[in-house]
């Protein structure tokens, strides 16, 4: 065996740096490709940047604990079943119906609130929930929602969930 070298063995090492601007030009050409070649929707930029915007760094989130979709066990018969979902954080434990004619809710423990429906991009929709914790909306969320919270001082935000 020749110990010899070819030319397609020998190894270049860069300088310390010296990559980072083939890296950079790279990456740019790649951006430049997927932006020509498989762009980001319009409306889910912006939905990205507004879902990004609408969040509140202090708020607790309410993690979902039942879905009637996966959870409930199915009603023979039964035909435009209402979505059940509940969601909890702490001591705060927040039931939602979901149904062709809108939202129906509760807080527990009771306890009055201010209720902000975050819809996708459109402005969301501003609900109180009286002294028993019971807040309504007419309006059905039609895409991706949430729901965010103010009471007793805190800010607390649902999970989004499809409608």
């Amino acid at each position: 065996m020749d110990d010899a070298m070819d030319d397609d063995d020998i190894a270049f090492e860069e300088a310390p740096g010296e990559g980072e601007s083939d890296d950079s030009a790279l990456e740019a050409e790649l951006r430049e490709a997927a932006a020509i070649l498989d762009p980001v929707p319009a409306e889910l930029r912006l939905l990205a940047v507004e879902a990004y915007a609408l969040h509140d760094l202090d708020a607790k989130i309410a993690e979902l604990t039942f879905d009637s979709l996966v959870d409930a066990i199915p009603v023979r018969g039964a035909v435009d079943v209402p979505r059940m979902l509940t969601f909890h954080t702490g001591g705060l434990t927040v039931d939602v119906e979901v149904t062709p004619r809108g939202i129906m809710g509760q807080l527990l423990p009771p306890q009055s609130a201010s209720i902000e429906v975050l819809d996708g991009p459109r402005a969301g929709a501003a609900l109180t929930a009286d002294d028993m914790g019971r807040f309504t909306s007419e309006a059905r969320p039609t895409g991706p929602f949430a729901l965010r919270l103010r009471a007793g001082g805190e800010v607390v935000v649902t999970e989004w969930m499809r409608a």
